[in-house]
């Protein structure tokens, strides 16, 4: 399969570029479920007009059906979408660049999702969906699964319905919640997580950033110290990654400490702490929850994001070396390459 597809990448060069274009079509689709021409167009980065042609093509080949509400793959489009997935990868590049991201960081496993999150919001969908697959493989009898916030870990969570029930389970907040939405907050996606695959949940009732004297008292609380505890047993880690200086915003972090993250060079934010280009911690929120010595002792932890805007964060994160697996998506992947070439032509020179 390999080899026909590098033959026509020569020969049909053109053929093949239309062949992307119109699987990223079908697959917004099909994540879509039922979606408008001009909301699809958006998403897509087309104009209606391009688009248009495209999808008067796959009503003709009854790939397609439409609506007043808008269009949805057909039976026969779910089928052509589901046998194209295996072959797409290879299309777009993406296994080549998952072997090497993980060769690079000695990860278990590297999953790169098609689109960028940055540019089209069902990608991130489509993330949310390939987290679950992960989970869902690594995930055991009795086993505590802590999780972070933010919002590509709450389309995880709304994507968690095909699991069978584990009632031995327990889904957990790495953290304290943020001040920001309730949807994107730890807590809730722990509980929304726990809710769709019939596992239990625990809830961990405290702000995210504390000072020291509130971080003391709090533990000297026995019904915190228990549950901080009890988080403190996962063996899997699902956790997000965010850019410093965005994160430090949710965050409310005071200006005196923006200036100390932007001196120190932060670049990225993983579960409370401050990461900088080379993977050094130069900051930690004091927070309840996981700390860094616990996440380095477990056995499965999954990071997720995506978009170009996330590439150097993501990319700096990895430097640090604690993560097994990566789920991203295109976007992020291509910069994550882009760095990686560069830092090669550095060391040759």
């Amino acid at each position: 399969m390999r080899k026909i597809l590098e033959i026509q990448k020569q020969l049909l060069p053109d053929l093949m570029e239309i062949l992307k274009k119109r699987y990223n079509i079908l697959h917004q689709i099909k994540l879509s479920e039922l979606v408008g021409r001009r909301t699809l167009a958006t998403s897509l980065g087309m104009t209606e007009r391009v688009l248009r042609a495209e999808t008067d093509l796959f009503k003709e080949q009854g790939l397609i059906e439409s609506e007043s509400a808008g269009m949805r793959l057909s039976s026969a489009g779910e089928k052509l979408v589901e046998d194209l997935e295996s072959i797409v990868k290879e299309l777009f590049g993406l296994t080549n660049m998952e072997e090497r991201i993980r060769e690079h960081f000695g990860l278990q496993q590297v999953l790169i999702v098609p689109g960028d999150s940055d540019v089209s919001p069902m990608t991130k969908r489509d993330l949310g969906l390939a987290a679950c697959k992960v989970l869902r493989k690594v995930m055991g009898k009795d086993d505590v699964v802590a999780v972070t916030g933010g919002s590509t870990l709450a389309q995880m969570a709304e994507q968690m319905t095909s699991m069978s029930p584990m009632k031995t389970n327990w889904f957990v907040p790495a953290r304290g919640g943020l001040g920001e939405s309730l949807e994107y907050q730890a807590n809730t996606i722990a509980s929304m997580m726990a809710k769709r695959v019939g596992a239990q949940y625990r809830l961990l009732h405290v702000p995210d950033l504390l000072s020291d004297e509130a971080y003391q008292s709090l533990m000297q609380e026995p019904n915190i110290h228990e549950i901080v505890e009890f988080i403190r047993r996962a063996r899997i880690v699902v956790h997000g990654i965010g850019d410093a200086f965005a994160m430090a915003k949710r965050r409310r972090v005071d200006q005196q400490t923006v200036d100390s993250l932007r001196q120190d060079g932060a670049l990225a934010e993983a579960f409370g702490y401050y990461f900088d280009r080379n993977g050094n911690v130069v900051h930690k929120m004091l927070s309840l929850g996981l700390r860094l010595e616990e996440i380095q002792q477990m056995q499965v932890v999954i990071a997720i994001a995506g978009g170009a805007s996330k590439g150097e964060a993501v990319h700096s994160v990895l430097k640090f070396g604690r993560e097994t697996v990566l789920i991203i998506d295109e976007g992020a992947a291509n910069v994550i390459v882009k760095i990686l070439d560069a830092e090669e032509q550095t060391e040759v020179h």
